[in-house]
């Protein structure tokens, strides 16, 4: 490119060649970009993002500019956006890094990339301590995603540059912004169809979160891979063959399963990384013949290799008849090998293969032709849907999206046979609320293949379901007790407005004649403590259930004249004590991680109920509104949910030599019931120095024993060595430590 487009004085001449090397790059990976006016825009946008970030340089020490160039990257090559989506990525910063304007935008490109990157600029408000403003900004992406949907795509490839050059930010940035990913930009990835950028965004979160977890598996995948490939080409070789004779043009690759998801699957089944990896799976990508529907030809392909090999029925998944809700289409299938392993078998046209990888983007690309409504379609209708409630507090509103988006689905069908997609858990009354909101509301019951099920009833895929209603009905408050989703929810909450908000303003009057009698006066401590003590979500909810009379505030002055305080265990007492407690705030650099010692004067932390994690375990630290340090395993659902969401709180956190606190851990152990067994269990406990026995339960069925140990640690290698002891004793099965995941709200 001859004309001079670069502010050369801020590069070096190094700097400079790669910035046009990657600009000419970006043009070629879009195909419509080619044409020369859309070629004229992306220049005119790029020349606008240079200038715009001039001189600012990010925190690996590279020009700034490369960062919108290798976001635009992403969105033009793997996802497959056009011009505009291109421009809008490139100046997807500018408005609110620099002084330009949305309306500058609009002026020089248009209205629609203007809307995009508007809707890409995070708020700039201010928010008060029961709010969070990065579930504030996430509601308003979703706000723009549902006008365009490039909004959420550009930041999708954002979101995976930053994360593939997280390197140079400081931990407790790297905390944050991994887990804001494997929380909501994962799993959102994943809705969209995108998998391949959904499954390096898992890969790249466990590596920062877990770096020594993600180390080991990453060599154990490479010291395996000559193994797999082998068996995958011994297996796909007379595949190959049938399908050659039927005269088919197609591809069989090995489909190699994510770091993350060996380590989730180790995690949830308690297996070694062999038993995870040894399960081999293949990918067959076919040229459709003509004349035949792709759906036909799937199932032909699938008949050809049940001539070859064993299939196993109830592995058999038809998302050909029934797509999934981002739009993915395939036959998966699971085969017996000829040397005794099984093999997961996905059968995909070049199609339902695009789908897969490039997600929306491809959808729409062969919808042009339809005017059928696809499940996305149908998906971005109900977010507006739940957008459309401002009032609802930003956190509830997180969970309740989180939960219904990323849930796995069930398929149910009307008396008519009409398909309704649900999420996995979802009740007779979502389903109501999810056909109409005045079903919902005048729902009585349901029959559920001909028979009679309460509102609770939990719906199961395939299941016909008749909703049954009444005049006389109106919406309960109990509903919400077994609701899942958030539509349900928010219409829930749209009928009891008014009367909430009536309870709400009698509950503050109520409390502020409680504390004025007491001499005290509303304020965000008191209101923290008593939402804390109460189990309210926020302040309204707080003088909602004290209108309600749901609180009665008699014991309301012993809860605010109560300080908090921090218990621990002496192991050779096993006695209870109590920190010293100063009313000074800890003074912590969120920098540097906090070192966790035995030293009393400095045991300013507790140790959350949710994971109860022990010393040796990855630790994250949480400061909450009291500025108590709470410590969480960096795994434990709260604290992801605390990192993506409380992402400003989190501090890095690492164990020092534990010498006389311990703290409590739990073993679950399966075995051969036999004479005797209980007793030898118990010498291996006591004989160990470093461990001792607080509780222990066995029960015995049919042969069969099952044991909860509960035991006070000082170390996670003196726990890992005691199950090394207990797994040599005859007739034991299994010895696994139990992470007691109760869901708790800080």
């Amino acid at each position: 490119m001859k004309e001079d487009i670069l502010m050369e004085e801020f590069y070096t001449k190094e700097e400079q060649e790669e910035i046009q090397l990657q600009l000419n790059e970006l043009i070629n990976a879009c195909p419509k970009c080619l044409a020369e006016i859309n070629k004229k825009l992306i220049i005119k946008a790029f020349k606008l993002a240079d200038r715009a970030h001039k001189g600012i340089r990010r925190k690996s020490g590279e020009p700034y500019i490369f960062h919108p160039l290798a976001v635009a990257h992403i969105v033009a090559e793997e996802i497959g956006l056009g011009t505009k989506g291109v421009v809008a990525a490139l100046l997807h910063d500018v408005v609110e890094d620099t002084d330009y304007t949305v309306e500058d935008i609009s002026t020089m490109f248009g209205p629609k990339i203007a809307s995009i990157v508007d809707g890409l600029t995070k708020l700039e408000v201010f928010f008060d301590n029961t709010e969070s403003k990065q579930a504030e900004n996430f509601r308003k992406l979703l706000l723009s995603m549902v006008e365009d949907v490039r909004v959420i795509l550009i930041k999708l490839a954002d979101r995976l540059h930053n994360m593939r050059t997280l390197d140079s930010m400081p931990e407790n940035k790297r905390l944050k912004i991994a887990g804001e990913t494997l929380y909501i930009y994962a799993p959102l990835a994943h809705r969209l169809g995108l998998y391949a950028i959904k499954t390096e965004l898992e890969d790249l979160s466990l590596k920062y979160e877990h770096p020594n977890v993600y180390e080991e598996i990453s060599k154990k995948i490479v010291e395996s891979s000559l193994r797999q490939l082998s068996r995958i080409n011994e297996f796909s070789a007379p595949i190959n063959e049938k399908l050659k004779e039927a005269g088919y043009e197609f591809e069989i690759k090995g489909r190699p399963k994510s770091i993350y998801s060996i380590w989730n699957k180790m995690q949830k089944k308690d297996l070694p990384f062999e038993e995870i990896y040894d399960v081999l799976a293949i990918r067959i990508v076919f040229k459709p013949l003509p004349g035949m529907s792709e759906k036909t030809q799937c199932w032909t392909i699938y008949s050809m290799i049940t001539d070859i090999y064993k299939p196993k029925p109830d592995r058999l998944r038809d998302w050909i008849s029934v797509p999934k809700a981002n739009g993915y289409e395939a036959l998966h299938a699971t085969f017996m090998s000829s040397y005794g392993n099984w093999v997961e078998v996905q059968i995909r046209s070049e199609r339902m293969d695009e789908i897969a990888e490039k997600g929306f983007a491809a959808h729409w690309k062969y919808k042009e032709n339809s005017d059928q409504e696809s499940e996305i379609d149908n998906w971005l209708k109900r977010i507006r849907e739940l957008l459309e409630n401002p009032d609802d507090d930003s956190l509830e509103f997180l969970d309740d999206f989180k939960l219904n988006l990323f849930a796995s689905e069930i398929v149910v069908f009307t008396p008519k046979g009409d398909k309704i997609i649900m999420p996995n858990g979802a009740t007779a009354l979502d389903m109501a609320f999810e056909i109409h909101t005045d079903l919902g509301y005048r729902c009585i019951g349901a029959k559920v293949n001909y028979k009679l099920v309460p509102l609770s009833y939990k719906l199961k895929s395939g299941d016909q379901v008749e909703i049954l209603t009444s005049k006389k009905q109106i919406p309960k408050w109990e509903w919400f007790d077994f609701v899942t989703t958030a539509k349900a929810k928010s219409r829930i909450k749209q009928a009891f407005r008014k009367e909430r908000k009536i309870f709400i303003n009698k509950g503050e009057k109520i409390l502020e004649k409680h504390l004025t009698e007491k001499k005290l006066s509303i304020n965000s401590k008191i209101l923290r403590k008593l939402q804390t003590h109460y189990n309210a979500k926020n302040k309204d909810e707080l003088y909602f259930k004290i209108g309600k009379g749901l609180i009665d505030l008699k014991d309301a002055s012993k809860v605010l004249s109560d300080k908090p305080y921090n218990k621990w265990v002496r192991y050779w007492k096993l006695s209870f004590g109590f920190g010293n407690k100063s009313d000074e705030k800890p003074k912590v650099d969120k920098k540097k991680p906090l070192l966790l010692t035995d030293d009393k004067e400095q045991f300013n932390y507790t140790v959350a109920n949710c994971c109860h994690p022990i010393p040796g375990d990855d630790v994250i630290a949480y400061q909450d509104d009291d500025d108590k340090l709470i410590l969480h395993n960096r795994n434990c659902k709260v604290a992801i949910k605390l990192m993506s969401s409380h992402g400003d709180r989190i501090i890095p956190a690492q164990w020092e030599s534990q010498k006389i606190l311990s703290y409590i851990a739990v073993i679950k152990i399966t075995g051969i019931d036999s004479l005797g067994i209980v007793s030898k269990l118990t010498k291996v406990i006591s004989d160990d120095q470093n461990v001792n026995m607080r509780s222990i339960h066995i029960e015995s069925h049919d042969g069969i024993f099952e044991g909860v140990i509960h035991l006070y640690i000082h170390h996670t290698k003196d726990l890992n060595n005691l199950i090394l002891k207990l797994m040599k004793i005859k007739g034991i099965h299994t010895v696994t430590r139990q992470e007691r995941q109760n869901e708790k709200r800080h």
